[in-house]
């Protein structure tokens, strides 16, 4: 089967996008490859055709083990090639190790070709052996520019995927990002143990995307005003979730007759799912969303993105701008601008993100505290944490804490997850001869019975149980726990603290960790803040050369190519 033919069989598509047929060619020689594609450029069919094509020809490299931050794009994916009739699994935070262990077996004794695992599993050794005994051709490594400590949003447990490699020997790995600066791109190949440099990239030029710049004293207005002129659907990016809400409610209520809704990471997955849904069908048309919002959309007719406030930097900026007009038709990136509040907030936000390293450490101790971790124990405990509730009872200020946290986990003392996502838990209580004894209900009775036959442990262990997020079921189980019948624990969203190990008495934060990082995120926020205020240099051009391209000629259309148009125009 030649890689044209699975795009067809598979797919349904007659040729390749721009440089999918290059990538393709490079994995399926056994090169380890690192891919730079744009937003929406179809970097999934990279490693999916190359993975199709040689389980065809060898069943011994049937496999591609796809390495993803991203659960809800995981599920997508793997719903998407099930509805195709290609096997795939996938293995995630939340889910207990017996289903862990039937989709790897699944993926070892079954016709399956994609397993989906977060960069987190990777950590767990039982898993790692796991892995070296399938059937594995291929590695892909989506968001690869997490792996680098030059990238915008490195993450320690992508470090974990060198080790993998070590336990297959042989087996190529195609790491893929949208955005990565040519420091940022060297140090991917370095970190994933490329055997030679290899990198195939399609140029960050976007035609038909507008790239405009508007100073205003009054964003709200502004918003309001552009969306009036500028019809069809749209995302406006805010930094934090009270500001997407209010903004939302403004909009909402200013008489500009909007359908508009917010989204961040604070609401439940229905409800995210919900709003989602409700924009991508057209029934939303203006989403106000954190960064939350946008990794594994695909909607190609949105006509606008508005960024309210200033990214940190250009790297985020130019990916989530990227949103816009996948459909190649015109469409509109708009950054809103005023210099001297923006400024002195990035000034600011370079305090909150590094916080003086006595105060990092005094955080690191007073979370033990709140945890109730003594000296020397600890290693290996997963613990909820409610970082309001820390910062309240031990007087620590929110912003710095939170980013105290991250530094902790960069320095391999904890690994803390924001807005981890804990599945609906059940344990039953009564033996089953004693159940008879509590006058249940038809559709209790038949809950517990189910449960019974499902989850084998659930008398001895918590059991995450799917069923849960139906809203009949879960009233259920309300009323079940309230009279002790059972153990119930509903879904929520929270943080999460992993002890990477046993408590220390004290900290040691390396200038490689800490005033390089530092000095790092001030560099990236004085090049967005520049992009921002500079008036002489076409917006694309700019971007461009961040990311390496040197050479572009001005786009002609953005705010800038346009006001210097209107200087050389020959007077009459």
């Amino acid at each position: 089967m030649t890689p044209r033919e699975a795009l067809h069989t598979y797919f349904g598509y007659d040729d390749f996008r721009p440089l999918q047929s290059e990538i393709i060619d490079s994995v399926l020689s056994g090169r380890d490859t690192l891919a730079l594609m744009p937003t929406g450029g179809g970097k999934s069919i990279c490693f999916q055709v190359p993975t199709l094509v040689m389980a065809n020809d060898d069943p011994e490299r049937r496999l591609c083990l796809v390495v993803t931050p991203l659960i809800a794009l995981m599920k997508d994916q793997v719903a998407n090639l099930q509805a195709r009739g290609i096997h795939a699994a996938a293995i995630y935070t939340g889910m207990s190790w017996d289903k862990q262990r039937v989709a790897l077996d699944n993926c070892l004794y079954g016709p399956y070709h994609f397993l989906y695992c977060s960069p987190e599993r990777l950590e767990s050794e039982e898993f790692r052996k796991r892995l070296a005994d399938l059937p594995i051709g291929l590695i892909a490594v989506d968001e690869a520019h997490c792996i680098s400590q030059w990238g915008y949003d490195f993450r320690p447990s992508y470090l974990n995927i060198a080790a993998v490699r070590e336990l297959l020997p042989g087996v190529p790995v195609l790491a893929l990002t949208a955005t990565a600066t040519p420091e940022t791109i060297d140090d991917i190949q370095d970190k994933l143990g490329f055997v030679e440099k290899n990198v195939l990239r399609k140029s960050f030029h976007r035609e038909n995307l507008i790239y405009v710049v508007r100073r205003t004293d009054n964003k709200a207005e502004q918003t309001a005003h552009i969306l009036s002129k500028v019809p069809g659907s749209a995302i406006v990016y805010v930094r934090n979730r009270k500001r997407a809400q209010e903004l939302s409610e403004w909009l909402r209520v200013t008489g500009y007759g909007l359908q508009v809704d917010y989204y961040h990471a604070g609401l439940t997955t229905k409800e995210r799912n919900e709003r989602q849904e409700a924009w991508t069908s057209g029934k939303t048309r203006v989403i106000v969303a954190t960064n939350a919002f946008g990794m594994g959309i695909d909607k190609p007719d949105v006509r606008l993105v508005i960024h309210y406030d200033l990214p940190s930097h250009l790297e985020s900026y130019y990916q989530e701008a990227g949103r816009a007009g996948r459909d190649g038709q015109t469409a509109y990136a708009v950054l809103l601008f005023n210099e001297q509040e923006d400024k002195a907030k990035a000034r600011k936000r370079v305090s909150d993100t590094y916080p003086p390293k006595e105060f990092v450490e005094s955080v690191y101790h007073k979370t033990m505290d709140f945890l109730q971790i003594g000296a020397g124990s600890g290693i290996g405990h997963r613990f909820m944490l409610h970082v309001d509730q820390l910062c309240q009872v031990m007087h620590l200020p929110v912003l710095q804490t939170y980013s105290a946290l991250h530094i902790l986990t960069q320095a391999g003392y904890i690994d803390f997850e924001e807005e981890h996502e804990t599945q609906p838990r059940v344990q039953i209580n009564v033996p089953r001869h004693q159940l008879g004894e509590y006058n249940l209900s038809f559709e209790q009775a038949e809950l517990l019975d189910m449960l019974m036959r499902s989850y084998s442990g659930i008398y001895t262990d918590l059991q995450y149980v799917r069923e849960a997020d139906k809203e009949d079921t879960h009233q259920l189980l309300v009323s079940l726990a309230q009279r002790g019948i059972i153990t119930y624990i509903p879904r929520s969203v929270g943080c999460s603290l992993t002890m990477a190990d046993d408590r220390q008495t004290d900290i040691y934060l390396s200038p490689a960790i800490y005033e390089d990082r530092q000095t790092r995120f001030v560099s990236k926020l004085q090049a967005m803040v520049e992009y921002a205020e500079q008036t002489q240099f076409c917006r694309e051009q700019v971007l461009l050369a961040y990311f390496g391209e040197k050479n572009a000629a001005p786009c002609g259309h953005c705010d800038v190519c346009r006001e210097l148009a209107k200087i050389t125009q020959p007077t009459m």
